[in-house]
């Protein structure tokens, strides 16, 4: 059961020490938007270049971009652990996930709430993760979604049909009151942005969260 916090819920004034401040999370979660693909426009690889220099913890970048198969590998040849793409914005989502996974990182396809997993299904051999999208991806702090949660069991129950170590992560508005459902259906990887950062101690948070998870592990 892994902690991945939302930097976009984090004051972008001060990324280092709001990285320093979640330490004992499992990753720390960068949410690329480019205004194309989502209405919201974030941050892009320079800055993800710097927070690699400094982040005491793996960085986990979700790309909401278009034109994934030419933008995505940069940012593991840059040092990010795992790179999301989103299976809606994808070209060839084959050749994509291999090009993430020579850089040295696990590749991950993202899911929107509107799109169904079955098409995509097949590709389970190629990636690492699955993102199964509890909100409308591009604005942090909405409410969750749970009705993806039979799309989370859905994922689980393909993986556990095809094999291989691949982590199912829920993304978008998961805190402590609906960790447990996304931990229930099948998810093992959370990302949570204004739980961890709107929490009076983001550490704390973190701990909790990791625990309330654990105890309604899949």
């Amino acid at each position: 059961m892994q902690i991945s916090p939302s930097i976009l819920s984090a004051d972008f004034a001060n990324l280092e020490s709001e990285l320093a401040a979640i330490s004992n999370a499992d990753w720390a979660h960068v949410d690329v938007m480019d205004a194309h693909f989502v209405p919201n426009l974030t941050l892009g690889l320079p800055i993800v270049e710097s927070l690699l220099r400094v982040s005491p913890i793996p960085i986990d970048c979700h790309l909401m971009i278009e034109d994934p198969d030419h933008w995505a590998p940069p940012y593991a040849e840059a040092g990010a652990k795992s790179v999301t793409f989103h299976i809606e914005a994808a070209k060839d989502p084959v050749t994509l996930a291999r090009d993430i996974r020579a850089q040295g990182a696990r590749a991950s396809m993202a899911i929107k709430p509107g799109t169904p997993f079955a098409p995509y299904e097949e590709l389970l051999t190629e990636v690492d993760m699955v993102l199964v999208m509890t909100v409308e991806p591009g604005f942090g702090g909405q409410s969750f979604m749970a009705d993806q949660m039979p799309k989370v069991t859905q994922v689980r129950e393909a993986v556990q049909k095809h094999g291989g170590d691949i982590w199912i992560q829920v993304d978008g508005g998961v805190s402590a009151k609906t960790i447990e459902q996304c931990a229930e259906a099948g998810a093992d990887v959370f990302v949570a942005g204004s739980a961890v950062y709107g929490a009076h101690e983001a550490a704390s948070a973190v701990d909790e969260l990791r625990e309330l998870a654990l105890r309604h592990a899949h």
